[in-house]
């Protein structure tokens, strides 16, 4: 039985995260001092210093269990606090939950040793350092992620990494990045190909060759990165050589989620704008809100967000109860789900401002710019969908009818 009840605890929590937020996070978004330099602090002075309240309210890497740094929260009720934190690009470096040092700490806590941990781990969580995760290449298709070509040949107790990566997020002023690269390139499953292997940035032969600008941003948030004879140790492997795509699986899938959960977030903002600008805006001798496919997108935004909301929580209670593996289905539909309801939310917020809904003096552009992203980052929308109808329709494998 699914039981959504959230606990006085909980709501409590929530109420004083929005009052931070209200405090802290919104007034810095306008803050042209906040850039991430590659050459430059761990976090922008700015930003470190609403961390350290943070740290202080106990407020700090919602997504991880207390004996790892976290708060420990149950993963149902990480939705709660995750959508709170979608309402500002800013705020999940605020509170220690940032991708992507929150899925590379969720896979050291994972899969780690205790020498791992202790190195890259507790100073990633305490935001001490950041780290970027390089798996996607422009030479194949992301969405088919056995074709990868990154290799990690054996020589004695070191690996030496060739490859080309993009999309490495985080790559800029990063400590270390966790690469996905071929281990075993003979084995006759693809899958078990490919090993996570831990790359301090100051390895010779990383080579960051530029930042990849997205829909003409260039925020260095991403990365084209290639690999020339790179030697790390084999103690910098996580897990067992040939486990890459169980530990992404094991990465990859709450992390949508976290995505999901920040989606409403920026989902309901961008509904409050909205509204309120529909409200004092007016044309042709009424308000905006008078007329009639305004109120038709505030009808369907409304029940679009309410429905993500719904699908995220009831994935996320699926997780909380049997496990990601077995949520996988709930995790593809609130993916594609989620992508589709936040674009289409922020693109009727966009149409309502008109010419000021595309300016950077409000946060619809840069809501925009994400929302057409998430149809694409962690698995195509085709892929999940894919994967969903796959699943389905094997129930019905030898079940049809004789004529």
């Amino acid at each position: 039985m699914i039981d959504f009840t959230v606990p006085p605890e909980i709501e409590h929590l929530c109420d004083n995260i929005r009052a931070f937020m209200d405090a802290h996070v919104y007034p810095l978004e306008r803050n042209v001092e906040i850039r991430w330099e590659p050459k430059g602090p761990v976090y922008p002075a700015a930003i470190a210093a609403v961390q350290e309240k943070a740290k202080q309210a106990g407020y700090w890497a919602f997504h991880l269990p207390k004996e790892a740094g976290g708060a420990g929260l149950p993963f149902m009720y990480y939705v709660f606090i995750n959508e709170i934190l979608g309402r500002s690009p800013i705020a999940p470096a605020c509170f220690g939950s940032a991708a992507p040092d929150s899925g590379n700490a969720e896979i050291l806590w994972q899969f780690g040793t205790p020498e791992q941990k202790e190195r890259w781990l507790k100073p990633l969580v305490d935001g001490a350092i950041r780290s970027c995760f390089s798996m996607t290449e422009p030479e194949v298709a992301g969405s088919d992620p056995r074709w990868l070509r990154t290799s990690a040949k054996r020589d004695g107790d070191y690996y030496v990494i060739n490859g080309h990566k993009w999309f490495t997020s985080g790559a800029h002023g990063a400590a270390f990045a966790i690469v996905v690269a071929q281990t075993n390139p003979e084995h006759e499953n693809p899958y078990l190909r490919f090993s996570h292997i831990i790359v301090p940035t100051e390895t010779p032969g990383f080579r960051i060759a530029r930042s990849v600008p997205v829909m003409g941003q260039d925020d260095n948030h991403h990365a084209e990165i290639w690999y020339e004879d790179c030697r790390v140790p084999v103690t910098n492997r996580l897990g067992d050589e040939g486990m890459g795509f169980v530990i992404s699986q094991a990465r990859l899938g709450p992390g949508r989620i976290h995505h999901c959960m920040r989606w409403l977030g920026m989902a309901q903002r961008a509904f409050e704008l909205m509204c309120q600008y529909a409200t004092q805006r007016e044309v042709f001798g009424s308000p905006l809100a008078r007329k009639a496919n305004i109120q038709d997108w505030i009808a369907e935004a409304r029940a679009d967000i309410l429905a993500a909301r719904l699908m995220t929580l009831h994935a996320a209670w699926k997780i909380d109860t049997a496990g990601a593996s077995a949520a996988r289905e709930e995790i593809s539909l609130i993916k594609f789900f989620g992508a589709k309801m936040v674009h289409s939310v922020v693109d009727k917020a966009v149409q309502v401002y008109g010419g000021a809904g595309v300016t950077e003096d409000h946060p619809l552009a840069l809501f925009y710019r994400q929302a057409r992203l998430a149809r694409i980052y962690d698995g195509a929308d085709e892929v999940h969908k894919m994967v969903v109808a796959r699943r389905i329709l094997a129930q019905y494998e030898g079940k049809r009818p004789r004529r």
